[in-house]
C-alpha cells in the first residue's frame, strides 16, 4: 500500500469524523438554546374538558327528542325510539315503502324560487 493511498484515506476518515463531530455540536447547541413547548397540564385539561363537552352534546343528542325543522316535519328522536317506530311501520312492508318514496320525493323536490323580472 502506498503513503499516497494511506494519506487519502487517513484525511477521508479525518474529514469524515470533523463533519460528525461539528454536526454533533450544532444539533446540541440547537437543543439547549432552542426550548419547544411540551404540551403541558393546562392544554390537557383544556382538551379533556373540550372532549367531555363534545361527548355530553352527543349524549344529548342521542337521548332526546327535538323538532329539526318544524316547516318540514324533521325531528330527532331518541334511537330505541326510532327503531321501534321503523318496525311498527315495517310490519307492512307495502305501506311503509310507498311512505319512503313519497318522503324522499318530497326530500329532492326542486325549490319555488321568486323570479326578480
Amino acid at each position: 500500500m502506498s503513503i499516497e493511498r494511506t494519506n487519502r484515506a487517513t484525511a477521508a476518515a479525518l474529514g469524515f469524523l470533523t463533519v460528525a463531530g461539528l454536526f454533533a455540536v450544532l444539533a446540541v447547541a440547537v437543543k439547549l438554546t432552542l426550548n419547544a413547548p411540551a404540551i403541558d397540564a393546562g392544554r390537557a385539561a383544556e382538551r379533556s374538558k373540550a372532549l367531555a363537552e363534545i361527548r355530553a352534546t352527543e349524549e344529548i343528542s342521542l337521548a332526546t327528542a327535538a323538532v329539526i325543522d318544524a316547516k318540514h316535519g324533521t325531528v330527532r328522536l331518541p334511537i330505541d325510539t326510532a327503531l321501534a317506530l321503523a318496525a311498527q311501520k315495517w310490519q307492512n312492508p307495502s305501506a311503509a315503502r310507498a311512505d319512503l318514496t313519497d318522503r324522499a320525493e318530497k326530500s329532492v323536490a326542486p325549490v319555488k324560487t321568486e323570479s326578480f323580472e
